[in-house]
């Protein structure tokens, strides 16, 4: 294998010579895939920049000084439905099986979440054996809400207040600085409630970690001679610099049209990373906190995501913060109908394309991301090889009109 075709903050000489077909603005899953598809499936040339000095983005992982293979912000635990997802993925990474399992500590135990049948035996002495008994026990707390609009609103019509406080309130608050009755109900929709023993966190038909880490991944995926990556570069750094014929923009939308709306509400995090000298220090990768006087939301341990062996671990306490790279679109109506002016704007705005979660304001998981960018690469082919057999050249026009 050769290796990926990285240059400095400046374009190389070469660079500014040759013509891009494609310069793609990010190298996370988004930026990445799409390249590979473009440099692959139909031999274009692509430049690929990212202000930080590493691909990957938000999945980046690398060995610690201790020699721990650790996430760098946090934990992605990769799960998926699609299988067409996991084959393409599958031509750059072997897999090894993973289900991730979290608890929260809550009443000073530590019990499964998403909520199941043990989480409430372990909370209130009970002894419920059957999806039946949960089922009407949970019902007897649920406290119906006639709209559900908000994330408390979901939460409370479930399975009551009481419940919900004691995981939901305090843990929502310090991740998004805002009360749960303040943010879209799609945040704690997220986090099921089961009747059963379930204790998995995720329950996809495919669960799998790459086996050798998410960077190797990406460096087999870039790794093609039509693909050339400038890292510690910003986009308004080379824009005049370098020729090319289509943008693909997977930074933040409203910072391309440096905030001429107003800048859309993000969340961030930071991250303090620890090395312990000691094989294990928790029973599980993650363990959440919720409750509001404990400034972290949650620990997490890598090599229980990994399945390395090694006499030390390294784990990570995640503090949400304000400021800082954005991480999270806040899902609120009024964050909503900013982004749809942009929206307007990008759709108005010749030459560019713009992709993935920060480029179209959505907490996406990282197979939707794939998923995105691979049907941008097909609405790209179709229209460039023409109608396939049975369809008309209307249809063809019709996506060479989307498609970049």
């Amino acid at each position: 294998m050769h290796s990926l075709n990285v240059t400095g903050p400046s374009p190389s000489q070469s660079d500014q010579q040759q013509a891009f077909d494609y310069l793609i603005v990010g190298a996370g899953f988004a930026g990445s895939v799409l390249a590979e598809r473009l440099a692959a499936g139909l031999n274009k040339r692509v430049l690929v920049i990212d202000r930080r000095s590493h691909i990957g983005g938000n999945a980046y992982d690398h060995y610690d000084e201790a020699g721990v293979l650790i996430h760098r912000y946090g934990p992605h635990i990769f799960h998926t439905n699609a299988q067409r997802i996991v084959d393409y993925l599958s031509r750059f990474t072997q897999w090894r099986p993973y289900e991730h399992r979290v608890l929260a500590v809550v009443d000073g135990q530590q019990v499964p979440i998403p909520i199941n049948r043990t989480t409430l035996n372990a909370l209130y002495g009970l002894d419920l054996q059957s999806d039946e008994e949960a089922e009407r026990y949970l019902a007897s707390r649920a406290e119906p809400v006639e709209t559900i609009r908000t994330s408390e609103d979901v939460v409370v019509n479930q399975i009551g207040r009481e419940l919900y406080e004691k995981f939901f309130r305090g843990y929502t608050r310090k991740q998004w600085g805002l009360d749960p009755s303040q943010l879209d109900k799609m945040v704690t929709s997220r986090v099921p409630t089961r009747t059963n023993t379930d204790d998995r966190y995720f329950t996809d038909t495919f669960q799998q970690m790459p086996l050798e880490g998410y960077t190797r991944m990406f460096e087999r995926m870039l790794d093609h001679p039509n693909i050339s990556i400038m890292l510690n570069t910003d986009y308004r750094q080379v824009r005049d610099q370098v020729a090319y014929k289509h943008l693909i923009y997977c930074g933040p939308i409203d910072e391309y049209f440096d905030h001429c709306f107003g800048k859309l509400p993000y969340r961030s995090l930071k991250f303090e990373h620890q090395s312990l000298e000691q094989e294990q220090f928790q029973s599980v990768a993650t363990v959440n906190y919720p409750d509001e006087t404990v400034p972290y939301t949650r620990i997490s341990e890598y090599k229980h995501l990994t399945g390395q062996q090694h006499a030390s671990t390294s784990i990570t306490y995640e503090y949400p913060s304000a400021e800082g790279d954005p991480y999270y679109p806040i899902p609120r109506p009024e964050n909503a109908e900013l982004y749809k002016r942009y929206e307007q704007l990008a759709a108005e705005t010749p030459g560019v394309t713009f992709l993935g979660r920060l480029g179209t304001y959505k907490y996406y998981n990282m197979d939707q991301v794939v998923g995105q960018a691979l049907a941008l690469y097909k609405r790209i082919e179709e229209a460039h090889n023409g109608p396939a057999p049975g369809e008309s050249a209307e249809h063809s026009e019709s996506l060479a009109r989307q498609a970049p």
